[in-house]
């Protein structure tokens, strides 16, 4: 039998970093974000991430139908950059209404400024099961704005997972 508190404290232990998701619709005109955890390199040849998305998000049926997205790489101490990307926005409103940030070349998908840098990808397969979406896809560009260590989501005392 599966021991739920034995779960939930080892599964927590697992290392994340923290990212700004950018995504964009099927047209291109409206875009939305959300900070991603579940995130890691899948591959050297060809440069795979995979990227876990909440399948009841805003964020998740526009990367469905645009089959693409963009990682900015939250650096240590931006904690409250983080945080105000984790409400939907439907609730929040506008996400971006204080944060700069440029639409990505390769894909079109919001990129944040004041971030260590980016990666751009494009989905080349994805795996629905339980609550999220696996989305395997290429790094079509990639860029860095600057030097510094990454935000993990140890460091902030937040929980997502277990």
């Amino acid at each position: 039998m599966l021991d739920e508190k034995a779960k939930k404290t080892m599964l927590r232990k697992i290392p994340h970093g923290l990212y700004i998701c950018g995504a964009r619709d099927e047209s291109g005109e409206d875009v939305n974000a959300f900070t991603a955890s579940w995130v890691m390199q899948g591959s050297f040849k060809p440069p795979l991430v995979v990227n876990c998305v909440n399948r009841e998000s805003i964020s998740h049926a526009m990367i469905e139908a645009s089959q693409v997205f963009a990682l900015s790489f939250l650096e240590a101490g931006q904690k409250d950059l983080a945080a105000s990307f984790f409400k939907p926005r439907r609730r929040v409103g506008n996400k971006f209404e204080d944060v700069e940030f440029y639409l990505g070349a390769e894909t079109g998908c919001p990129i944040v400024s004041d971030t260590l840098g980016y990666v751009e990808c494009k989905v080349i397969g994805s795996v629905p099961q339980g609550d999220h979406t696996v989305f395997v896809s290429e790094v079509v560009g990639a860029g860095v704005h600057r030097e510094g260590e990454p935000l993990i989501l140890e460091s902030t005392g937040w929980n997502y997972g277990g």
